[in-house]
């Protein structure tokens, strides 16, 4: 039997350098999700193995006892660090709160004091005798009611660590199908052999060889962190990544642990990624897309061009961090939006602009200039003339319209400038006033410290234009007046000319134009995009007894 003693030696010795082997490895990935938990586990497993070794070689009861008690620590550290370490691998690390840890360590803690205090109670044994097998003497204790508690809470606590791992297992992560493998083989390795031990179902009933059992779970991680990246691509942002990502979004999403390695992506993301999302995972999300970048860069570009399909596509990138409760980065969210549609647009209005800005507005003042040089001799050639000067002065009042539209467009994507309400309003009421003298304007009190969006200039004079220019009343009047209230400013233009027709107030609602069913001009439309750009919106009201309303809500930039 002295073979006997000195095999079982051996094998824990070797149980003991192979956990270290892990525990090393593992301590080196720190602050990876689950690293320092599994190094916790792996701590555990030594120092209850280590004092197994002190107990075998020990030559007195008393010291047996000894070694026996303080394993207790080991043993009571295992499956709390194990839960732990599923919880926060899998990216579940909103359970791992302080809160919630010392929860659960009020049993670990009572039993160590029990263990220290065995000799006085019967809680945790009910009684102790000792077993040889020639010179291998072994302790047999029969364990008291807090030694079920303690099973119990080992079973449980093991059983909720396999539940992430088994369902990371069964996702369509196929990258950590190979590391959760290893893991619930390791794991489950010396969790049925402390079962068959406690069951009485193995050659030594007094002898536990959950710790040499635990020399495969060793083994296990150590493949697990040296062959499948256990740590060098983390699962752990993908789990809260599903909660920002959805899996058929119209826009490519990947996501990148903190390393750059793809552990997950949508199906748009393929056809930018040149192959399969599934052969995607694992790989260096800057071989695949090397125009993004570095993705922690502050210079990294706004814009890249991917090929996509042999065609150069221009995309919006925006990289989301993600992080655990302790505010820890452990991946990033990769969001390309496809704009080339966008950048279409934009070179339409640019063409659009220039047209505006010089040919209809040149074209439009020759027309002007050379009917001022026709000879008129009748009524009819004057009224035609007059036709023509009205007709070639509305182009060039809607080419004006339409490149302060496009202008205002332009400035969508610009930081919102803010500009109080008396410097947007006092020079265009006096500009009004000049352009109709015959319209009486009147402009209510209001706050003066009062700011609003810059790109609402344009806005507030196409009101007063419409306002004034329409208005056919014989004591035609125009209204001013500002309120605030809960972080908003209304501008309030009032008249009581005609009012406007119903038909413009459906086409602006509706957001849309028909041959049949339009606006009378731009005017109307550039009062609700200008509004919308400000971050506002406009109404349109009938005033009493005559005449229109508009509103501008837009938010106060104080």
């Amino acid at each position: 039997m002295v073979a006997l003693l000195e095999l079982l030696t051996v094998v824990l010795l070797v149980s003991i350098a192979v956990s270290f082997a892990a525990g090393l490895l593992a301590w080196r990935e720190r602050p990876e999700p689950g690293a320092s938990a599994l190094v916790l586990m792996l701590g555990g497993v030594g120092w209850w193995t280590a004092f197994l070794v002190f107990e075998l070689q020990a030559d007195s009861l008393a010291r047996k006892l000894l070694w026996s008690d303080v394993q207790w620590v080991g043993v009571v550290v295992i499956p709390l660090a194990w839960l732990l370490f599923a919880l926060a691998y899998t990216g579940r690390d909103e359970y791992v709160r302080s809160h919630v840890v010392a929860v659960l360590a009020v049993i670990p803690a009572v039993t160590v004091v029990l263990a220290a205090t065995s000799g006085s109670h019967d809680l945790l044994y009910r009684s102790t005798s000792v077993v040889s097998y020639g010179d291998l003497v072994l302790l047999h204790r029969t364990g008291g009611p807090w030694y079920w508690v303690v099973a119990a809470y080992t079973y449980v606590l093991g059983v909720l660590g396999f539940v992430p791992l088994v369902d990371l297992i069964r996702s369509n992560a196929v990258l950590f199908r190979g590391q959760s493998t290893a893991l619930l083989f390791g794991s489950l390795t010396p969790w049925v052999t402390n079962v068959l031990s406690v069951a009485g179902m193995l050659p030594l009933p007094e002898f536990d060889p959950t710790p040499i059992a635990f020399a495969v779970t060793g083994v296990a991680f150590l493949g697990a962190l040296t062959q499948f990246q256990l740590f060098g691509a983390s699962p752990a942002p993908n789990w809260r990544a599903r909660r920002l990502v959805f899996e058929r979004m119209d826009d490519a999403a990947v996501v990148v642990d903190r390393h750059g390695y793809v552990v997950d992506a949508n199906e748009s993301a393929e056809p930018l990624l040149g192959r399969s999302r599934y052969d995607a995972i694992g790989e260096s999300v800057a071989s695949m897309l090397p125009s993004l970048g570095p993705l922690d860069g502050e210079c990294r570009p706004e814009h890249v061009t991917i090929a996509v399909d042999g065609d150069d596509t221009p995309f919006d990138v925006s990289v989301t961090p993600i992080h655990d409760v302790r505010d820890r980065l452990i991946g990033r969210v990769v969001t390309l939006h496809d704009v080339s549609r966008y950048f279409r647009q934009k070179q339409r209005l640019e063409v659009l602009n220039r047209a505006f800005r010089h040919n209809i507005r040149t074209d439009t003042q020759m027309i002007l200039g050379y009917v001022g040089q026709l000879s008129v001799d009748t009524d009819e050639e004057r009224e035609a003339v007059d036709i023509v000067e009205q007709r070639a002065s509305r182009i060039a009042g809607l080419g004006e319209k339409a490149r302060v539209i496009i202008d205002l467009l332009e400035r969508e994507q610009e930081p919102t400038r803010p500009v109080s309400v008396r410097e947007l309003l006092d020079g265009r009421v006096e500009r009004l006033r000049d352009a109709f003298p015959g319209v009486t304007v009147d402009v209510a009190e209001f706050p003066a410290d009062c700011r609003v969006p810059a790109t609402l200039g344009p806005v507030v004079w196409n009101a007063l234009e419409n306002a004034a220019e329409h208005n056919t009343n014989e004591n035609a009047c125009v209204n001013i007046s500002v309120e605030t209230h809960d972080g908003r400013v209304q501008i309030r233009v009032a008249d009581n000319g005609p009012g406007i027709h119903e038909g413009e107030y459906e086409v602006l609602q509706r957001g849309t134009e028909t041959q049949l069913d339009h606006a009378s001009g731009l005017g109307l439309w550039l009062i609700h995009w200008g509004t919308d750009i400000a971050g506002g919106h406009v109404t349109f009201a009938d005033n009493e007894p005559t005449g229109a309303v508009v509103t501008l809500d837009v938010p106060r930039l104080d």
